[in-house]
């Protein structure tokens, strides 16, 4: 049995590891608040945009955009992979990875290559371990991160599905759907999906395009890409937070139930021992008079 010292030193170690959560809870809901400030202005932005791009697009033919051509035959996919830089967020970043990993294997499965793009230092290391090739990783940026680098990473898989390097490209992230669900999210890209031509009923319903569809999708078609980009890493930095939020909380929360359960011990060892003592003591007492 474990002594009165060595308990009240458990006790005061829980004690410490409580503060450090607590205080790790904090900062995480304070960067959570600007996180999912930062998402709720730009997704009705991202969607409308979407919305606006898919029924341009589905007023042409695929042939007016490369970006909407799809390869009669796919034979090397790349996924973009965003998950945080740091730990201590609960099955986040598990999530996020096994996801994309299930992807790869599901496009490996049909014959196939899979090649990836990583932002967040967790995914790279996850597929590094996989064995799956890098094309280019981002660490230690997703705290720092702003448009900039959505249009870098966009531009860059753009030319490599323009040079047939790349013909299909997917997404995965976390959505930020509340303080206690974030789920992860695949979608593809590249090529553009085109909505479905709705049929047009009265003139109320025409529309003159200045300058041509054509040239509008040439200057919208690559930022969708971009934006679709930035928009899963707002979403990832929000769900971040809030999943290290929950953890924290649920951390500091075994602290103090085992704070209870430790001194619930040392109680019971203290009792133990005075009791011991005490008989040593009357046993002793016994002995002196039958001497």
């Amino acid at each position: 049995m474990a002594s009165l010292r060595d308990i009240k030193r458990k006790i005061g170690g829980v004690k410490k590891t409580k503060q450090i959560t607590k205080a790790m809870n904090m900062v995480a809901s304070a960067k959570l608040r600007k996180a999912q400030q930062r998402i709720e202005r730009f997704r009705p932005y991202a969607d409308k945009y979407t919305d606006v791009l898919s029924e341009l697009a589905s007023r042409v033919d695929a042939s007016a955009h490369p970006l909407l051509e799809k390869r009669e035959e796919i034979k090397t996919v790349g996924i973009i992979l965003i998950t945080s830089d740091k730990g201590l967020c609960g099955s986040f970043n598990v999530n996020l990875c096994q996801t994309a990993f299930r992807l790869a294997n599901k496009k490996k499965e049909e014959g196939k290559e899979v090649k990836f793009i990583c932002i967040g230092k967790k995914g790279r290391d996850f597929i590094r371990k996989r064995g799956f090739e890098i094309l280019q990783s981002y660490p230690d940026i997703m705290t720092t991160f702003d448009f900039q680098l959505a249009s870098e990473t966009g531009t860059m898989v753009i030319n490599k599905y323009l040079s047939a390097e790349l013909d299909e490209v997917q997404v995965v992230f976390g959505q930020f759907v509340s303080m206690v669900k974030q789920v992860p999210q695949a979608g593809q890209i590249l090529p553009v999906e085109q909505g479905e031509a709705e049929p047009q009923a009265g003139a109320a319903s025409q529309y003159i395009f200045e300058p041509s569809v054509e040239g509008l999708l040439a200057e919208l078609l690559p930022r969708y890409v971009k934006v679709q980009v930035y928009r899963g890493m707002l979403d990832t930095s929000a769900s971040e937070h809030a999943a290290r939020m929950t953890a924290m909380d649920n951390a500091t929360r075994n602290c103090d139930d085992l704070v209870g359960q430790l001194t619930l011990v040392y109680n019971k060892v203290r009792q133990a021992t005075i009791t011991t003592e005490l008989m040593d003591i009357v046993g002793g007492a016994e002995a002196l008079k039958q001497g």
